[in-house]
């Protein structure tokens, strides 16, 4: 498939469609492209990072055994968003766990490591302190407009179990709390604007 898809859903669509017509090489691209919204799926159900890493491989391994199965390419992304929901219930039903839906993502770092804290510089250390303070909402939804490069909002409402519509406005609102907090913080300083 050689279109110019520019969105999260027609890019993986399309790298998914070339895989299943015998180009292996194209499933490296959407493991690339989707990996970073299956795993705040799976963390957004409020699974550790253990069984969140496990959730994710399995879907991946689902995917390759049942990749036929998938009639319309475009409908990739939705299959595996399912398959890591329903795989990261079951691992958290087999650990004693309440699988309950939650927006929150419990690994943003609040306290760090000190390798980690060693990495960071001042004002990463800043920014992050300052992200841990937004709401669990504010929190995933930035993650995975961040790390889901042109995500599109239907993935991301199935991702975080929001609304389309709410989407970008919540964006919006979860910026500027952000901006704002970080300008009334007299660490921050003018120099990092």
């Amino acid at each position: 498939m050689t279109t110019a898809a520019t969105g999260l859903g027609p890019r993986a669509a399309e790298a998914f469609a070339d895989y299943r017509a015998g180009r292996p090489e194209r499933l490296a691209d959407l493991v690339r492209l989707l990996t970073p919204l299956l795993w705040h799926t799976a963390r957004s159900q409020n699974a550790p990072a253990a069984i969140a890493e496990d959730a994710v491989q399995t879907a991946w391994l689902r995917l390759i055994d049942t990749a036929g199965s998938i009639a319309d390419p475009r409908a990739v992304t939705s299959w595996l968003v399912v398959t890591v929901k329903r795989e990261t219930w079951r691992l958290m039903r087999l650990e004693g766990r309440e699988a309950e839906p939650a927006i929150g993502l419990p690994d943003v770092p609040t306290e760090l490591t000190p390798e980690a804290t060693a990495v960071l510089s001042e004002r990463q250390r800043t920014l992050w302190r300052h992200i841990t303070a937004l709401s669990p909402r504010c929190q995933a939804l930035l993650r995975v407009i961040a790390y889901a490069a042109q995500a599109d909002y239907a993935e991301i409402s199935g991702a975080l179990g929001m609304p389309m519509g709410s989407i970008g406005p919540t964006r919006g609102r979860c910026l500027a709390k952000l901006r704002d907090t970080l300008m009334a913080d007299p660490t921050w300083g003018k120099d990092n604007e």
